[in-house]
C-alpha cells in the first residue's frame, strides 16, 4: 500500500508540475508577468481590478477612503450603465437587466451596497449620505463618464441622493423604477404614507427570524399574493438567500435609509433626461406616494406606470422592463 501511495504522490506531483508549466508558458506567451495580481493595485493601495481582465481570479472590489471594501461587477463595454440595487438585495438582483443590455453593447455596472452582499458589513454608515458618497468613489475609480443610473427601490434613493450631493457632471441619463422617493413614511404631511408601524415590523423582522421573514416578505414583494400570480418558488428563495448574505445592522439601520429620508430637494436637482417606472400594483412602495410624486418633482421626468406589475417587477416581468430600459436609453 505504501508503495502505491508513494507512485500516485509522484503521479500527481508531475501532473501538479506539468499544469503550472502549461500555465506559465500561456502567461508568458500574452506577455503577462506571473505576479500579474500586485499589478492590480492602484497607486492608493486600492485592490481595484483592471475592466474585463482576462482569467481574472479574484473579486472586483475597491477600498473606501473609510476601508470598508465595495463590491462590483463590471461586465461588457461601450457606454456605462450603473445600476443600485433595492433592500435587503445585492448587485445579483440584476442580472436580467445586465444581461439584456450588455447583450446590446452596453458597459454594465452593479456594486454591492455597504452591509449587503459580498461588501464590507460596517456597523456605521448604513445611511443615504454614505451609500451616495461610496457610489461616487466607484464613479471616480472606474473614471465613469457619461453614465446611465438606474435605481430600484432603495437604490432610486441612492441615484437621487448621488445627484444631489455629487451632481450630473459624470451621469448622461437616471432612471427611477419602484422607488422609494420622494418619501416613504407616514407623517401629518403625507397623511398617505407608509405607517411607521410598517416599517418597525420590518425591523423587526429583520432581527428575528430573518429567514423566514425575508421569505415571507418576497411574497408581497414579487406580487405572488395576488390572484392568479404565477409564483416562482426559486426567486423566492434568492430573494431570502441574497438578504442573509447581508449584514443584518446594515439591514436594519438601512430601514430608516430608505423609508424616513426626505430626498424632494435631491429630485429637483436632476437635471438629465429620467424615466421614472413604476407598477399600480406595488404594496412595498405604492405608486401614489412615490412614482406619482417624483414624476412632478423632476424637471420634464418621463412617467411610465404598468398596470397590474408589483414591486419586484425588474425579475418578475423582465422581459417588459429591459425592452422599455433600452428604449430609454437609446431615445
Amino acid at each position: 500500500m505504501r508503495e502505491r501511495n508513494n507512485t500516485t504522490n509522484i503521479g500527481f506531483e508531475q501532473s501538479r508540475r506539468s499544469l503550472f508549466q502549461a500555465g506559465a508558458a500561456v502567461v508568458a506567451a500574452i506577455g503577462l508577468p506571473m505576479t500579474a495580481t500586485s499589478q492590480q493595485l492602484n497607486k492608493a493601495g486600492t485592490d481595484i481590478s483592471p475592466h474585463n481582465q482576462i482569467g481574472e481570479q479574484h473579486m472586483n472590489t475597491i477600498t473606501l477612503k473609510d476601508g470598508a471594501s465595495i463590491y462590483y461587477k463590471d461586465w461588457g463595454a461601450g457606454q456605462p450603465i450603473v445600476f443600485s440595487h433595492g433592500w435587503p438585495l445585492n448587485a445579483d438582483a440584476w442580472d436580467p437587466q445586465m444581461m439584456f443590455l450588455g447583450q446590446h453593447g452596453y458597459r454594465v455596472i452593479a456594486h454591492d451596497r455597504r452591509s449587503h452582499g459580498r461588501s464590507s458589513q460596517t456597523w456605521d454608515g448604513n445611511d443615504m449620505n454614505t451609500y451616495a458618497d461610496d457610489l461616487a468613489e466607484l464613479f471616480e475609480r472606474l473614471d465613469l463618464k457619461k453614465a446611465i443610473m438606474v435605481g430600484h427601490s432603495t437604490g432610486g434613493g441612492e441615484v437621487a441622493r448621488y445627484i444631489g450631493r455629487h451632481g450630473t457632471k459624470r451621469v448622461a441619463k437616471a432612471v427611477l423604477i419602484s422607488s422609494v422617493v420622494p418619501i416613504m413614511v407616514q407623517s401629518a404631511a403625507r397623511p398617505n404614507g407608509v405607517p411607521i408601524e410598517v416599517l418597525d415590523g420590518i425591523r423587526r423582522g429583520t432581527v428575528a427570524d430573518r429567514p423566514q421573514y425575508l421569505k415571507d416578505f418576497s411574497t408581497a414583494f414579487y406580487g405572488y399574493n395576488r390572484p392568479g400570480a404565477k409564483i416562482s418558488e426559486g426567486v423566492r428563495e434568492n430573494f431570502a438567500l441574497q438578504g442573509l448574505q447581508a449584514g443584518i445592522k446594515g439591514l436594519y439601520d438601512c430601514v430608516g435609509a430608505f423609508s424616513e429620508t426626505d430626498f424632494t430637494e435631491d429630485l429637483k436637482k436632476i437635471d438629465v433626461p429620467t424615466l421614472v417606472m413604476h407598477g399600480d400594483a406595488d404594496q412595498i412602495v405604492p405608486f401614489p406616494i412615490s412614482g406619482q410624486l417624483t414624476a412632478k418633482i423632476v424637471k420634464n421626468a418621463t412617467l411610465k406606470v404598468y398596470p397590474g406589475y408589483p414591486h419586484g417587477m425588474c425579475t418578475t416581468e423582465a422581459d417588459t422592463i429591459n425592452k422599455d430600459l433600452l428604449e430609454f436609453i437609446r431615445s
